[in-house]
């Protein structure tokens, strides 16, 4: 006997163990109302007593048997009208990827099984059937033999299909890979195994809904069913785990002659696109999420992240040499629209942004990404550390400062001296406005951020030839502050956490009430039932950053800024490490050190040599917006 037969005998006979224990339980519901049947025959053809006794046996029986059938009808109906979760995913028909569906067809009939019924796309590095029938969606389709008889033959599953595969796989390896998801259709059509899963995921989607029942009167009900439901689903743990081994073994088996070369080679690949698509997601896609923007061709940039990766990590050299090759995503009609669909799907699903786009929530394009999103986001942080800066208590004095009853005005703006030969413009323009009161510098958007003269440092107090201070806000008061007060690090780091973790849940309360007001089924995403009611997102990309990191990132983006303003630098975008830093068209690498000198040891020396070597002007002020 062959091995894929083997595989699917061994699959059934579980199967057939999960429907035991599906017909034990209805046994067990049935027993009372089989004895209450018995009693009352008994009684009415004489075989039993007529006393007392018997009449109380027959009554407390057939009480018995009334609520265990309502108990049990309670169950299954429940079992039957909840529908499992489905994977999110963006549907392809085959009007928009006919030659798509033509690989897979004729990757089925080399098979012998038969053809997943739809194809779908995921925004993950894997690839699954699933099955999306159950019978809250109606009954399997029934076929008619020639005898008339009709049968019930399961429906075929929907073929899930990373989307990165797509555009990172060529055509040749997509279908290597492919193989033996589709053998594992063959297993599917079998009636046993197939009543079995739908068994399992009725339970399944039982215990969900129990979970999360509201109100008093369904809540004791369905918390009834959802025990019940836990209970048979633990009986058939076991059975169920080796039934999906087999199946997944006789799949295997099934595919061994279909491309085995090249699936060594798609395997290799599956980890190099794993790779690429978690550094493009958490640096480059996380920054855009975070400020109310997805970019909208990520399949696309994922091979720019892998092209890159391929280039500096010596373990993948050779393999851009295949992107000669013609790529899976020529496959698509509009790969264009596809990508962005699953890009949008993405950020729904890593960052729990909106299903569609709004005015806080828009796409970018990469060429759109340095501008919109790397400095802003460096502007954002900028202001944000000013912002904590302003509110900290007075640090030690330097030397140099001036005496806190001889300081400037609290309606002047925080700034630092020019140079001597360069006069401040507030001295030397005859129609320079005044400078902005408190309340207005308070606000980021509108100004810049305004320092209490107690806390201000020395190159803040200084005054230019005319006594005028400079406005705006400057990196060297961010630098002396962190070097001369050893307190002011673990302040800054703890307030910049309170900051983040504030805007963060601020955040996720105005994406939850949007989610709440928008159609799931909004963009053509399936969405399966209980999936969003969990709570958005769904994977979470990051762990919380620790306030020590805060305040590196924010020290970084306020350098950056200076850079920009005074030194002819540039915002970049680098594939796998996200925002850069670019300075002569070359992105500079090395300002994490000297930020971090800084940051933990208070030592400013070398950030102020690398200001110095790349000609940022410390004490010129910096846009913020």
């Amino acid at each position: 006997m062959a091995g894929p037969e083997i595989g699917v005998l061994a699959a059934r006979a579980r199967a057939l163990a999960v429907l035991r224990i599906r017909g034990t339980a209805w046994a067990a519901a049935l027993l009372p109302a089989a004895v209450a049947v018995v009693l009352l025959v008994g009684a009415a053809t004489g075989h039993f007593g007529t006393g007392t006794g018997w009449s109380v046996a027959r009554w407390t029986v057939g009480a018995l048997a009334v609520v265990a059938l309502l108990l049990a009808a309670l169950v299954t109906t429940v079992v039957a009208r909840a529908r499992p979760a489905l994977s999110p995913s963006v549907p392809i028909s085959e009007k928009s990827a006919p030659d798509l569906y033509r690989l897979v067809r004729d990757l089925a009939e080399r098979l012998e099984v038969p053809a997943p019924s739809a194809i779908a796309l995921t925004p993950d590095c894997d690839s699954w059937l699933e099955d999306r029938t159950h019978r809250a969606h109606g009954p399997p389709r029934a076929a008619r033999p020639a005898g008339g008889e009709r049968r019930r033959t399961p429906e075929a599953p929907v073929l899930v299909i990373g989307s990165p595969f797509l555009w990172w796989m060529r055509v040749a390896e997509l279908r290597a890979l492919l193989a033996p998801v589709v053998a594992g259709t063959g297993p599917s059509a079998h009636p046993d195994i197939a009543a079995a899963r739908r068994f399992i995921r009725g339970l399944d989607a039982a215990v969900a809904v129990s979970a999360r029942a509201d109100g008093p009167l369904r809540r004791l009900p369905l918390r009834f069913v959802g025990k019940v439901a836990r209970l048979l689903l633990r009986a058939c743990r076991d059975h169920a785990t080796i039934m999906e081994r087999g199946v997944a073994a006789a799949a295997s088996e099934r595919a061994q002659n279909v491309d085995y070369g090249l699936r060594i080679v798609a395997q290799e690949q599956v980890g190099l696109a794993y790779a690429g698509w978690d550094r493009l997601l958490t640096r480059v896609a996380l920054p855009a999420w975070r400020m109310g923007r997805w970019p909208s061709r990520l399949d696309a940039g994922v091979v720019s992240a892998l092209t890159e990766l391929s280039r500096r990590d010596r373990l993948a050299e050779g393999f851009t040499s295949r992107l000669g090759e013609r790529p899976a995503c020529d496959l698509l009609e509009e790969p264009g629209a596809i990508d962005r669909a699953a890009s949008l799907l993405a950020a729904r699903l890593f960052h729990g942004g909106p299903a569609e786009p709004g005015p806080d929530w828009s796409p970018v394009a990469w060429n759109q990404y340095p501008e919109e999103v790397v400095d802003r986001k460096w502007r954002l942080e900028a202001a944000r550390l000013h912002r904590v800066l302003d509110d900290l208590p007075p640090g030690p004095a330097a030397p140099g400062d001036a005496p806190a009853g001889t300081a400037p005005a609290p309606s002047t703006v925080a700034g630092s001296a020019p140079r001597a030969s360069e006069p401040s413009p507030a001295a030397t323009s005859p129609t320079a406005s005044p400078p902005p009161s408190h309340a207005t510098a308070r606000q980021p958007a509108a100004s810049f951020p305004y320092a209490p003269a107690a806390t201000r440092t020395a190159a803040e107090n200084h005054a230019d030839e005319g006594g005028a201070p400079a406005p705006g806000p400057t990196l060297d008061r961010v630098i002396e502050r962190l070097a001369r007060d050893d307190r002011a690090g673990d302040l800054v780091a703890a307030r910049l956490g309170a900051e983040v973790e504030r805007e963060e849940r601020e955040e996720a309360a105005r994406q939850t009430a949007l989610g709440a007001r928008a159609q799931d089924a909004a963009a053509g995403v399936a969405w399966g039932d209980g999936l969003v009611e969990g709570g958005l997102p769904l994977f979470p990309l990051q762990p919380p950053r620790t306030g020590r990191e805060l305040l590196a990132d924010h020290v970084t983006a306020m350098v950056c800024c200076a850079a920009v303003d005074t030194a002819g630098a540039a915002p970049g975008l680098d594939w796998l490490d996200g925002p850069a830093l670019l300075v002569d068209g070359a992105r500079r690498s090395d300002l994490g050190r000297t930020v971090l000198s800084l940051v933990d040891d208070g030592d400013a020396a070398p950030l102020r040599g690398w200001l110095s070597t790349v000609g940022v002007r410390a004490e010129k002020p910096v846009r913020l917006v």
